[in-house]
């Protein structure tokens, strides 16, 4: 299956498009990170991963995760 990834630099934002049913919720939460008209649509690097952390928890078909970065 599909995924994106797009990255703050702390974090991964997941994104599997086929578990998405548009419900808009992060469009609406977060209108400066995604936004479907854009390429690519979502720009993790706008938020910090508190504000992506606790959108993405948001997501009701569970087509948006995220994992964090390891710093070396």
């Amino acid at each position: 299956m599909e995924t994106h990834k797009y990255s703050n630099g702390e974090i991964n934002v997941i994104w599997q498009p086929h578990k998405c049913i548009h419900a808009g919720i992060c469009v609406k939460t977060l209108p400066r990170i995604y936004n479907p008209k854009d390429r690519p649509w979502i720009k993790a690097e706008n938020a910090s991963s508190e504000e992506l952390i606790n959108q993405i928890k948001q997501c009701p078909s569970g087509a948006l995760s995220y994992e964090t970065l390891t710093q070396k």
